[in-house]
């Protein structure tokens, strides 16, 4: 078992000062503690994935997803390496698969990639069109997530659906609603997570 010492001599100021936060957090259900872990990270961890996904709405969603993924695996840590790797860890990975689902739409199959070994090529995307089959279980999909929003509490519920059904972003969302912007971005981070515990009790529905 890791002792307290050997923490203090494996990490770096920083890193012990997120150790401290992240004790906190755990022991004392210290809110406080991870919303300052948040702000050490959370413009750097947002440029990282803007980087990567290059849509500014995108990049948001999924900076709020890779808190809160962190947040729940907080008590899997362990300071063996800095938080900020691991959480940045969690964030690219997440990011990955976001992609994934997109099934690359952002990438340009034009540009040539180097591929580790000094040669270089290009991207050859197959056709991702849906056939009808697959837009009927899709739209089955969709009315059955609309069940599951309307469980929400109205507040949560309308926010989800300004964002995810009508697609707007946060900027538009905060508009409609006549809501400061930063309301707008932690009540949806509050109303995903509420709609990702009703979600885990009705999964075989989606």
């Amino acid at each position: 078992m890791t002792t307290k010492v050997d923490v203090n001599e494996k990490l770096s100021v920083k890193a012990k000062r997120d150790y401290k936060l992240i004790r906190k957090a755990l022991d004392n259900k210290d809110q406080k503690a991870y919303a300052e872990l948040m702000g050490h990270y959370r413009d750097s961890i947002y440029f990282m994935l803007l980087k990567m996904v290059r849509s500014k709405d995108d990049a948001e969603d999924l900076t709020i997803e890779a808190f809160g993924k962190a947040f729940k695996k907080l008590h899997q840590y362990t300071p063996d390496y800095a938080f900020s790797t691991w959480l940045f860890k969690i964030a690219s990975n997440n990011c990955i698969d976001h992609l994934r689902k997109k099934r690359a739409h952002i990438i340009s199959i034009d540009k040539k990639y180097d591929d580790g070994e000094g040669s270089k090529s290009t991207i050859t995307l197959e056709s991702k069109g849906l056939d009808p089959e697959e837009e009927a279980i899709k739209s089955q999909r969709i009315k059955a997530m609309r069940n599951v929003v309307q469980k929400l509490k109205p507040r949560y519920r309308k926010l989800i659906e300004l964002r995810y059904f009508e697609e707007l972003s946060y900027d538009e969302i905060a508009e409609r609603l006549d809501l400061p912007l930063g309301t707008v971005k932690a009540q949806l981070f509050r109303g995903r997570d509420f709609l990702f515990n009703i979600m885990k009790n009705t999964i075989d529905t989606l």
